[in-house]
């Protein structure tokens, strides 16, 4: 089931993001996130409280990315990390390109 929920989420062209709203490190992606000119429906954040396995979808996400913190970044089908791998990303300029890449801007 977890494996299911996460897999359905992450499409090549598109950014998702597997939060916890009560998480500061989420709020602070979302907000990165959340000012830049994505085109509609590319920009996806997932409560994973919303469901009642929350430690399994943490789990399947340590095994697909080695890491069952949130959030857990995905741009396309590649997970780059949690909030302070987005925010290095950020200051590098490698976010915008790498959004460029994948066709999720406006």
């Amino acid at each position: 089931m977890a494996q299911e929920f996460v897999n359905s989420k992450i499409h090549p062209g598109k950014v998702v993001v597997f939060i916890k709203p009560t998480c500061p490190y989420c709020r602070k992606t979302q907000e990165i996130l959340s000012a830049l000119p994505f085109k509609h429906g590319l920009l996806e954040f997932v409560d994973i409280t919303a469901n009642s396995d929350t430690s399994e979808i943490q789990d399947y996400l340590q095994q697909l990315t080695g890491a069952r913190t949130v959030p857990r970044v995905f741009i396309g089908k590649d997970c780059i990390g949690g909030c302070s791998d987005l925010q290095s990303m950020q200051q590098s300029g490698e976010l915008l390109t790498r959004l460029k890449t994948i066709g999720a801007l406006q």
